[in-house]
Parts: structure tokens; C-alpha cells; sequence
């Protein structure tokens, strides 16, 4: 039986390689392949600064801490995403709104980020879902207006573009996050990134990254000699290898053919669904050009009379390891603790209900793709 997943890593020879370089050098973690890595997010995205992290929650949790956000403020973000963008409010204690999201891109809607603003506002986080971006001169602009941070959650979006910029430009935002978990576009293994254009932002995310710690003279309130640091805020061991950055870096070169290969294959699932009733995919905008993350399809299981969790379970049993993105965040049981409740965000959890995303990586064939796509309508023919 020929088994997909949703996702997976591309590793190619040149990969390997550069991780090997790396092992036999004398730097395997806080060496120069981080300041390179950086150095080449910052030259694709055009940000001015980048600080690459262990992890996309941890970058999260940085460019709330380096915002400011304290234990009364509200940080504003959507219900259709992963956990992490609401969780790093709660790290530092901090109050989470959700704004419901547009049900064509199942992105953050700006109107319903206006209905969720207060005094206590202090951030926004919109989530660039399946890689398209949200509209970002929009919540710009209206950050803007209410005096707001905005950081955009972009952990599926590295190679997009919005209006003709890079998402990770920095510029609609403050912060940008990027993910480079193995299921996302490139990978160091685990890893993470944040841009941004703020030389002081920038320097609060370098201190926080490394407890708290700085080595720079210029930063400290004496130099007793060579050996000599200071810890200067509360910070966290958030640090990426040099072995990941070097990965990193060998992948962010194969970017925009992974981008292109990955907008061919969902060209291909169009052209092959494009005739039946039963699917549909989420609009593209025209103000976005994104490199795709995930293929989510959509599939009224009320209206078809088909049963969701038996549907998923026969999938996987004929070979399609697919997943479901997300379960909206307000209906975790940790939310609902904090007095969410369902139907609170109903088009959320209207996607949610609908929602099936299939596989999307580019070792995937044109043959690998119908073998999928027949595999599919035969178990669906059959729930």
C-alpha cells in the first residue's frame, strides 16, 4: 500500500552536506552559521533584522515579551490557527481575544479584529494561514489608528508575497514569525525566526533569546575583563545550533522551487476535483501570492450526508495520512476554561467542520497526485 502524509521534509544531498560541514567544525551551537542564517533570511525577506530561535513558539513568545505586553493587556488573534499564537499571550499572563476569521480564506477578518479592540489592546496577531497572507495594510492600518503592536504569525507564510512585498518585510508589521518544522516549506529540524525592521526591538529579542544575557560593552554597566556578562532581564534558553542554521540556510536557497512546485501541485488537485460538488478550495486573493504551506479542501459533510470521522478513518486506512487544520483554539479544553465557549466563533468553527488538508510537498509526482486523488474519491464514494 503507497502511504502519503499531509507533510513531510524535502532533505536533499547539499542538506546533508551542510549539516555535516558543520559537525566537523568547531562550532556546533552559537557559532557563525547564525549570524549567516539570519543574514540570508534578512536578504530574501528584506526585514533589517532577523533573530533565528529554537522554535516558532518560542519566537512567538520573544515578540510578546519584546513588545511589551504585560499581565493586563489583550493580544488579539485568530481562532483558525495552532495553539502557540494564542499561548504566548498566556505565558506571560496576559488576556487572548479571538477574531473570527473570513470563511473564503479562513483568514483573520479585519472587521471582526475591530469588534475585539479595547483600551487593553496590545498586539495583534494575525495568522497567515496555508500561507496566503491575511491583508495586512488593513490591520496595519488600523493598529496603527488604536496604538498596537502588530505581529504577524507567519509560520506557514516564509516565500509568500503581499502587495508585491515579502511576507517578513516587516512592512505592515512590527514582528514577523517564521516555522521551520519539518512540515513546513524549509526546515532545520525544529526552528524558528523573527524579523523585523526595529533596532530595538531587535536588540530585546537577542537579549531574551539568551537569558536575559548580554556580552556587549557597550550594553553593560561595567567591563570587568574578557571573561566578563551580564544578565540584564529575565530571559530564556531559546537559542538555535549552528547545525539547524546551517540546514536552514541550504534550504532557504531551494525556496522559491519549493514555492513553485508546491503552487503546481495544488494547480493539479483543482484540475483533477474541478468536477466534482462535493469539493471546493479556499480562494486565493489577489493581493497575495502565496507559497503554500497546506492544501486545505472543503467538503459540507452536513449537506452531502457523510460522516467526517469515518471519512478520516478510512483514508488513513487505504494510505492517506491527512490531517485536519485547525481545531479552532477557543474549543480546546484549556479555552474553555477561560470562558470560551462554541459558537462563539462561528465561521471558524464552521471551517473547522468542513476542512480535510491533503498532501502537499514537492517530492509529490503527477502520478503520486492522481494516485491520491482516486484513492480519495474511492473511499469517499464509499463512506
Amino acid at each position: 500500500m503507497r502511504v502519503f502524509n499531509y507533510g513531510k521534509q524535502t532533505i536533499l544531498s547539499d542538506d546533508i552536506n551542510a549539516v555535516v560541514e558543520v559537525l566537523k567544525s568547531d562550532y556546533l551551537t552559537q557559532g557563525p552559521k547564525i549570524k549567516e542564517f539570519e543574514t540570508a533570511i534578512c536578504k530574501y525577506t528584506g526585514a533589517k533584522y532577523c533573530v533565528v530561535v529554537s522554535n516558532a513558539t518560542a519566537a512567538l513568545h520573544l515578540t510578546i515579551l519584546a513588545a511589551g505586553v504585560k499581565s493586563d493587556d489583550e493580544v488579539i488573534t485568530s481562532p483558525n490557527t495552532f495553539v502557540a499564537s494564542a499561548n504566548c499571550a498566556k505565558y506571560i499572563g496576559a488576556s487572548v481575544k479571538f477574531a473570527d476569521i473570513d470563511l473564503e480564506t479562513a483568514n483573520i477578518n479585519t472587521d471582526e479584529i475591530k469588534n475585539q479592540i479595547t483600551g487593553k489592546t496590545r498586539a495583534i496577531i494575525p495568522v497567515h494561514f496555508a500561507g496566503q497572507s491575511c491583508d495586512m495594510e488593513a490591520i496595519h492600518n488600523l493598529a496603527k489608528e488604536k496604538g498596537v503592536f502588530v505581529i504577524e504569525d507567519a509560520a506557514h507564510a516564509i516565500g509568500s508575497d503581499y502587495k508585491n512585498t515579502k511576507v517578513g518585510s516587516c512592512a505592515y508589521s512590527d514582528m514577523t514569525v517564521f516555522s521551520f518544522h519539518p512540515v513546513k516549506t524549509i526546515t532545520t529540524g525544529e526552528g524558528g525566526a523573527i524579523t523585523t525592521n526595529s533596532e530595538d526591538l531587535y536588540r530585546k529579542l537577542l537579549l531574551f533569546r539568551s537569558h536575559g544575557i548580554t556580552r556587549n560593552p557597550d550594553e553593560m554597566s561595567k567591563n570587568d575583563g574578557l571573561w566578563y556578562y551580564e544578565m540584564q532581564e529575565l530571559g530564556f534558553n531559546y537559542r538555535m545550533t549552528d547545525m539547524q542554521a546551517a540546514l536552514g540556510i541550504s534550504q532557504l536557497k531551494k525556496l522559491d522551487q519549493f514555492k513553485s512546485k508546491r503552487k503546481g501541485i495544488i494547480s493539479i488537485y483543482k484540475k483533477f476535483f474541478k468536477d466534482d460538488p462535493r469539493i471546493s478550495f479556499l480562494k486565493e486573493m489577489d493581493f497575495s501570492e502565496a507559497c503554500f504551506h497546506l492544501c486545505p479542501i472543503l467538503i459540507d459533510f452536513q449537506k452531502f450526508g457523510i460522516s467526517k470521522k469515518k471519512l478520516m478513518q478510512d483514508l488513513f486506512d487505504a494510505g492517506l495520512r491527512l490531517q485536519v487544520h485547525y481545531i479552532p483554539a477557543h474549543l480546546q479544553p484549556y479555552y474553555q476554561k477561560q470562558s470560551f465557549s462554541k459558537r462563539d466563533y462561528p465561521n471558524a468553527e464552521r471551517y473547522y467542520e468542513q476542512t480535510i488538508s491533503l498532501p502537499l510537498y514537492p517530492s509529490l509526482s503527477e502520478d503520486d497526485i492522481k494516485y491520491i486523488v482516486q484513492t480519495f474519491l474511492r473511499v469517499l464514494d464509499n463512506v
